[in-house]
């Protein structure tokens, strides 16, 4: 269990609340703390800010601040270079945005996604299986 007292620390941002709802369920089941489950941008960069994030899940359309704009936040900021960005968008939205999702983030989603696929791809994540 000394392992296991290591908990990783995620802010989860979408305006749908059934999906957040869901995100959290996902995020829990990958044994993961959620430190702040909000409905935009802005909310989600603020929880980034107070520190100590190991991963931000974002969805790309959000009121105040886009997922997007998040990550481009995060990225233009030194002291978020150890933070993962996981985004997630419906799939037209994706296809059209898929190129700079994929600059922007670490790795992405489409919706709709079983919370079992999410809460894979966020163990995924934080087990480093990112190709370190």
């Amino acid at each position: 269990m000394s392992e296991a007292a290591v908990l990783r620390r995620v802010v989860i941002a979408d305006d749908d609340p059934d999906i957040r709802a869901l995100m959290v369920i996902a995020a829990e089941r990958a044994g993961v703390e959620v430190v702040a489950a909000v409905d935009n941008g802005q909310a989600a960069f603020d929880a980034i800010e107070a520190g100590g994030i190991d991963l931000v899940v974002l969805d790309i359309s959000m009121p105040v601040m886009s997922g997007l704009e998040v990550a481009d936040r995060m990225r233009a900021d030194s002291r978020f270079d150890a933070t993962l960005i996981l985004i997630v968008s419906a799939s037209v939205q994706m296809l059209t945005d898929q190129r700079s999702v994929e600059v922007r983030s670490d790795r992405f989603i489409v919706k709709p996604f079983s919370p079992r696929q999410l809460a894979g791809t966020i163990t995924e994540m934080l087990d480093g299986s990112d190709d370190a």
